[in-house]
């Protein structure tokens, strides 16, 4: 199996394309690659090449492609995350998933019983962070898109810009609104184009911000009857979803 790499300057009109430099360096100093070895690259847009390596230096490296390969299909749906900020490291693990999962895009969320409010967030670089366990994660399961980790929001912010043909509250199931679907019964309609999945912090939403998402026509959804864990609610959920939508 070929190593992946990031390219996110590549162009299917060079025949060449140079590393970033974390790439590189992660190529020459942990990996050891040297010129000549087979490698795969990809845009972070949806294609791939495969090629050789043409120079090896400490923080620099340069790839000769050879020919445009077909990454791991995204799913049909295009699924956005939009995720109430754990405590701790939990959201690394969040955007791992959901990355290997095949989300688009994951939006930090900073809800009414958050652990972090907006102006740590903004201060922290954790954006950056989780960018870059997005990319990871890509090169490792296969895909060659990349999900863009947005600028954390607050719920309202959130409600004001959802464009999805379909939103998702995830409700837990000690505020379970009276409305609340199952995930299968979603199969009885037809897979959206594209869809939300709002999921809320560890000490759940407030009923104020059900009834806000009600408003913003969000979809209660439920699991069942257990309580998950913030950082496993997630990925259950988008596994469920892309069940049912054809897509696992």
């Amino acid at each position: 199996m070929h190593t992946r790499f990031y390219a996110p300057g590549l162009s299917g009109g060079s025949p060449m394309v140079d590393l970033p430099r974390e790439e590189a360096e992660h190529l020459s100093r942990v990996l050891r690659l040297r010129v000549g070895d087979p490698v795969r690259v990809f845009d972070g847009r949806g294609r791939e090449f495969s090629g050789k390596l043409d120079r090896v230096a400490r923080t620099a490296a340069t790839v000769i492609l050879e020919s445009e390969v077909t990454p791991v299909p995204e799913p049909s749906v295009r699924l956005t995350l939009i995720q109430a900020v754990p405590k701790g490291d939990a959201m690394d693990r969040i955007v791992r998933d959901a990355t290997m999962l095949g989300v688009v895009a994951i939006l930090p969320l900073v809800s009414a019983r958050a652990e972090v409010s907006l102006r740590r967030l903004e201060a922290s670089g954790r954006v950056d962070r989780w960018q870059r366990i997005a990319v990871a994660s890509v090169k490792q399961c296969g895909r060659a898109v990349v999900p863009a980790v947005l600028q954390p929001e607050t719920l309202e912010q959130c409600f004001g810009r959802l464009e999805a043909a379909r939103r998702f509250l995830l409700a837990e199931p000690g505020l379970l609104p009276v409305d609340a679907v199952g995930v299968r019964s979603l199969s009885a309609g037809p897979a959206p184009a594209s869809a939300s999945l709002i999921v809320g912090p560890e000490g759940g939403w407030t009923p104020e911000e059900v009834e806000a998402a009600r408003r913003a026509a969000c979809t209660p959804l439920t699991l069942g009857p257990r309580t998950l864990r913030a950082d496993m609610a997630a990925a259950v959920a988008i596994t469920a979803l892309l069940c049912v939508w054809g897509d696992l």
